[in-house]
């Protein structure tokens, strides 16, 4: 089974990232053949600053490695080091008819809002659909709010393989990411870049612990009961520790006679020791970014071997000569 996901480099990853999705995708790489990338292709329709994408890459693997991607088990490269998937997007977007980007979710939402498109974002599905269907990719793990883009692809895929008349685009199935407890940001909201009420995982731990003293919280004294299930610095600490732990501070909460912040402390110190071990991998690779541009170059190679091995597949159905 080949898994594939690619990841944006648009800003550092949070507790939101993490649990959301990134967790799961590390917990998926001891499959036959696990495929990452990170999407810096797709990112140039946001991000317009050069220096900033280049070090957004590099944060991004980084941290990727530190939190326990395993270049042994797992492909790891970078989007724009594979030529072949911008040459199957053309060739998908030969038979991608206009109507079906048009009903793309992310672009509606885009218009919407008064965002002026231009073609990279429209044509933004048919890229991810080439970045998918380059490595006959079995199963792409998304958000519930993703499938409409493995939806799209299995369309073009299938427009591609009737148009020339055999099974060319192997057609991927989605893997729903686990609904897990929705990770609040500092105003109680789901976390999010676009809300501006993340905690970075890598942030220094000063910078974290005033992030995480200023969540709201309501007005109870300090000697009242409170509800932990109602309470958001609860639903973070949960994501930390274990139901041993939970329970005794749960427990802390509905006897009275704690303020919310001590459970925010507690917060912060699981939050440290969860990602203690990621810290100090992250440094190291920091220290050594050859070797980082090494696992990327390898995971690179072993991308277009079969990202070449698919195209060769679709030249040949489209009637272009192989390539010497």
């Amino acid at each position: 089974m080949r898994v594939l996901s690619g990841i944006q480099p648009t800003g550092r990853f949070h507790w939101g990232n993490y649990f959301g999705a990134i967790q799961q995708y590390i917990a998926l790489q001891g499959n036959e053949q696990s495929f990452y990338f990170i999407a810096d292709l797709h990112a140039l329709t946001t991000v317009r600053d050069a220096k900033q994408l280049e070090q957004n890459n590099w944060d991004a693997a980084i941290d990727l490695l530190a939190l326990g991607l395993d270049p042994e088990r797992a492909t790891l490269f970078r989007q724009s080091d594979v030529p072949e998937v911008t040459e199957l997007m053309w060739m998908l977007l030969t038979v991608t008819q206009f109507s079906l980007l048009e009903k793309a979710t992310s672009y509606k939402d885009k218009v919407a809002k008064g965002i002026s498109p231009d073609a990279g974002l429209f044509t933004y599905p048919v890229l991810m659909a080439a970045d998918i269907l380059l490595y006959d990719s079995d199963v792409v793990p998304v958000g519930a709010d993703q499938i409409q883009h493995l939806e799209i692809t299995r369309d073009v895929a299938q427009r591609f393989n009737s148009t020339y008349g055999g099974e060319i685009l192997h057609l991927p199935t989605a893997r729903v990411l686990k609904e897990g407890a929705k990770v609040p940001g500092t105003d109680g909201e789901k976390m999010s870049k676009s809300y501006g009420n993340t905690i970075e995982i890598f942030e220094t731990e000063k910078s974290i612990r005033k992030k995480i003293m200023s969540i709201k919280t309501d007005s109870l004294p300090m000697e009242a009961p409170k509800d932990p299930e109602t309470c958001s610095v609860f639903a973070l600490y949960q994501l930390f520790t274990t139901p041993e732990q939970q329970a005794a501070l749960a427990e802390r909460y509905r006897a009275g006679g704690m303020g919310y912040g001590e459970a925010k402390q507690a917060v912060f110190e699981a939050s440290l020791a969860y990602f203690a071990d990621a810290r100090t991998k992250r440094q190291e690779f920091v220290a050594n970014l050859g070797l980082v541009e090494e696992i990327l170059q390898a995971g690179a190679k072993k991308a277009r071997a079969k990202g070449q091995e698919v195209l060769a597949r679709v030249r040949a159905a489209c009637g272009l000569k192989p390539r010497i």
